[in-house]
């Protein structure tokens, strides 16, 4: 099956396979801003999910220690940095 793709098919698979990691985040009443290697992208609240754009709290959260998810524990919520970025 993996001979039928094209070079640039399986360079996009492998792309989305990839982790993404990031060095910090800070949350805004407007958006959750996350850092990872060398840049910084402002997500609005209703990108991240349903849960957090009603949330009043969603500005306490915490970055797992290898930079791959982030925990809101007043909500129980858990994203993926790379799921985040990617949109």
């Amino acid at each position: 099956m993996d001979a039928h793709r094209s070079a640039s098919e399986r360079e996009m698979t492998l792309e989305a396979t990839k982790f993404v990691t990031a060095t910090a985040i800070r949350a805004t009443t407007e958006a959750l801003l996350i850092t990872a290697t060398g840049t910084s992208e402002a997500i609005p609240w209703e990108r991240c999910s349903p849960r957090l754009a009603s949330a009043t709290g969603a500005q306490h959260a915490e970055l797992s220690p290898g930079g791959y998810g982030i925990h809101w524990p007043l909500l129980d919520e858990d994203l993926s940095v790379g799921r985040l970025l990617r949109g």
